[in-house]
Formats: C-alpha cells, sequence, structure tokens
C-alpha cells in the first residue's frame, strides 16, 4: 500500500478497507500528533485529541467526498478537535479557582529551552485561528493557499491571520525579552 497515494488509500477505507485506514494512520499520526501538541500544548491532551481526530475520520467516512485532498481534510478534523479542546479548556478555566500549573519539564530538543519555552507560552497568548496560521505557515510549511482551503476561507484572510499572529507574536516576545 505504499506506493498508494493518501487519496487512494482514503478511497480504499470508504469501501471498507481497514488495511488502508492503518496505512493513512501510520503515514500520518506523527505529523497530526506534532501539530495538535503546538496547538494545545499538552502531551496527553494530544494525544487523545490525535486518537479523536482519525476516530472523526472512520465516522466520517461516508461524507468524504472522493477526489477531496485528504491531508488538508485530516488537519481541519485535527484542527476543530484541537479549537473544540481548547474552548473547553477556557470554559474550565473560567470555572475554576485556580489555573491549571504550567507543565514542569520542556522536552528536550536543539536550541535554549527558555527561549523555546518562551515562544511556545507566547503562542498560547494569541488567538486560535492566529496560532493555526502561524504553526501551519511556519512550522508546518503550509502555502497560504493551502491554509485557505483547509479553513475555507480567502487566501487574503489566511494571510491576515497569520501576520495578525506573528505581529502579537513579536510583541509578546520582545516584552518577554525585558522581563
Amino acid at each position: 500500500m505504499g506506493s498508494l497515494t493518501d487519496e487512494e488509500l482514503m478511497e480504499r477505507f470508504c469501501q471498507g478497507d481497514e488495511a488502508a485506514f492503518e496505512a493513512l494512520f501510520g503515514r500520518h499520526a506523527g505529523r497530526v500528533q506534532g501539530f495538535l501538541a503546538r496547538m494545545v500544548r499538552d502531551g496527553p491532551l494530544a494525544e487523545d485529541l490525535l486518537q479523536q481526530t482519525f476516530l472523526s475520520v472512520i465516522r466520517a467516512r461516508g461524507r468524504y467526498e472522493l477526489g477531496t485532498r485528504f491531508i488538508p481534510w485530516l488537519m481541519t478534523i485535527a484542527a476543530n478537535a484541537a479549537r473544540d479542546a481548547l474552548r473547553h479548556q477556557r470554559h474550565v478555566e473560567a470555572w475554576s479557582s485556580q489555573r491549571p500549573a504550567a507543565p514542569a519539564s520542556v522536552p528536550p530538543g536543539v536550541g535554549d529551552p527558555g527561549v523555546r519555552r518562551h515562544i511556545q507560552d507566547a503562542l498560547q497568548q494569541i488567538p486560535p485561528d492566529q496560532r493555526e496560521a502561524v504553526i501551519l505557515s511556519k512550522v508546518e510549511g503550509w502555502s497560504f493557499e493551502e491554509i485557505a482551503t483547509m479553513r475555507g476561507i480567502t487566501v487574503g484572510a489566511a494571510r491576515l491571520r497569520a501576520h495578525r499572529g506573528y505581529e502579537k507574536l513579536r510583541q509578546l516576545l520582545d516584552g518577554l525579552g525585558e522581563a
């Protein structure tokens, strides 16, 4: 199944081929989980949302239109799951007397963990639509055309969301540098 395109695999899955679904999951689970982790900044929640995303793929296979590009369709499902989780989190925090503590550890990686943490903190402070546009364009390498198609908005609106997100990040990171 390695030589089949994502769209061909999805078509096979829609026809009942469970192995095609396993192939799609194997191909894309890591990328989707990385995206979700950057969106919600919570490893266990990102894992739950990954499962939720692929469960949604199973449930939505009857509505999948053959010929639809699979990756933007999949990432739309993942982005919606992340936005719903963030919205729920804000409601819970609003009713809670104490805010949850920030994660105690930063995953190992290249660069200064302090700087990376500041960037992650700043990303969480910008609106989810802008955060999504920034992550998709700068981290995932998506074009504004792809982001626009995924979100059902114009290319100009996708650019504007990303631009506003970059501006807010710059302001937040400038402020953190002076602290």
